[in-house]
C-alpha cells in the first residue's frame, strides 16, 4: 500500500505546476494533501481536482486559509472531522480522518507560529495556539492508541524533530518548529505513547528534508516537517520511504511511503 502526502502552499497553484498529473501517475492507494487555501464547494465542483479511480474528502475552514484533503481507492467506512481539540483549533481545516476497515489514515495541518509575525504579542499569541493543539493532539493520539486499529497521521507536523532534520541546527534554534518543547512533544508520541516516523524507520540520512521557507527547494535552510507518523502495529510494516523531489508543487516536497498491507 502506498500512502503520499504532500503540503500544497494552496492547491490551486499546486495543480497548475502539474500536480494532478503527477499524481494521477504514482499509482498510490491514498493521497493525502494539506494546506490547501481553497473552500470545498470550489473543489468538488472543479474536476481539475478529481483524480480518476479515487473518492475525494476534503475538510476547509471558515475562511480560505488552511484545508485538508483525503484522496482513497476504497470508500472509507466513516470520515472524521477533527479530533476534539479543546479550543477547537481542530476544526479549522486542520485534521480530516478516514476510516478503513483495520487503519484509519488521517491528514494533518498543525499551526504554525510564523517567524514573520507583526508583532512579538501576535507571535507569543501563535506559538501558545501551537502548544495548545499538540498537547490536545497527543492526548487524542493517546486515547486512540489503545483502539483495535492501526492509524497513519500524514501531515506537515510544523515541528522538526531533530537536527538532522534541519540543515542548520544552530541557526534554527529557538525558532517555532525547532522549539525544545516541540521536540520534546514528538519524543513523547515516538517513546511514551509508541507512534513511531515512518521515514526513519527506512532512512536515517541527514540530508533528507522536506520544507524550505524560501519557497524553493534546496534554497536557503531545508527542514523535515512533513510526516508520516505510524501507530504501534505498523512499525515492521514500512518497506520503503523517499521524499520526492523530482518534481516540485509547493514549498514542499511530496513524501511517499509504501506499507506492507494488502487491506486497509
Amino acid at each position: 500500500m502506498r500512502i503520499i502526502s504532500l503540503a500544497v502552499d494552496g492547491i490551486h497553484q499546486a495543480s497548475r505546476r502539474g500536480l494532478f498529473q503527477w499524481l494521477a501517475s504514482q499509482e498510490a492507494n491514498i493521497i493525502c494533501l494539506q494546506d490547501l487555501r481553497a473552500q470545498t464547494s470550489e473543489l468538488t465542483s472543479n474536476p481539475d481536482f478529481e483524480l480518476e479511480g479515487y473518492f475525494s474528502y476534503f475538510f476547509d475552514s471558515p475562511t480560505p486559509h488552511n484545508g485538508v484533503a483525503i484522496y482513497s481507492r476504497e470508500v472509507p467506512k466513516a470520515i472524521m472531522y477533527g479530533f476534539g481539540a479543546s479550543n477547537a483549533e481542530d476544526m479549522n481545516g486542520r485534521y480530516l480522518q478516514a476510516d478503513f476497515e483495520h487503519v484509519s489514515i488521517c491528514s494533518l495541518l498543525a499551526p504554525n507560529a510564523a517567524a514573520d509575525s507583526k508583532t512579538i504579542a501576535s507571535g507569543v499569541e501563535e506559538q501558545e495556539l501551537k502548544d495548545h493543539f499538540f498537547r490536545d493532539l497527543l492526548s487524542h493520539l493517546s486515547k486512540i492508541s489503545h483502539k483495535r486499529r492501526e492509524y497513519v497521521i500524514c501531515g506537515n507536523w510544523n515541528i522538526a524533530h531533530r537536527d538532522i532534520d534541519v540543515s542548520d541546527p544552530n541557526s534554527s534554534m529557538g525558532t517555532s518548529g525547532f522549539l525544545s518543547n516541540e521536540q520534546q512533544c514528538l519524543d513523547q508520541l515516538y517513546k511514551n505513547i509508541g507512534y513511531a516516523d515512518a521515514f526513519r524507520l527506512y532512512n536515517t540520512d541527514a540530508d533528507e528534508f522536506s520544507y524550505w521557507p524560501s519557497g524553493e527547494q534546496d534554497v536557503g535552510p531545508g527542514w523535515r516537517t512533513d510526516l508520516q507518523v505510524v501507530s504501534q502495529g505498523l512499525i515492521n510494516r514500512v518497506e520503503y520511504a523517499a521524499i520526492y523531489k523530482a518534481k516540485t508543487f509547493s514549498s514542499h516536497s511530496s513524501v511517499i511511503i509504501d506499507y506492507d498491507l494488502e487491506n486497509l
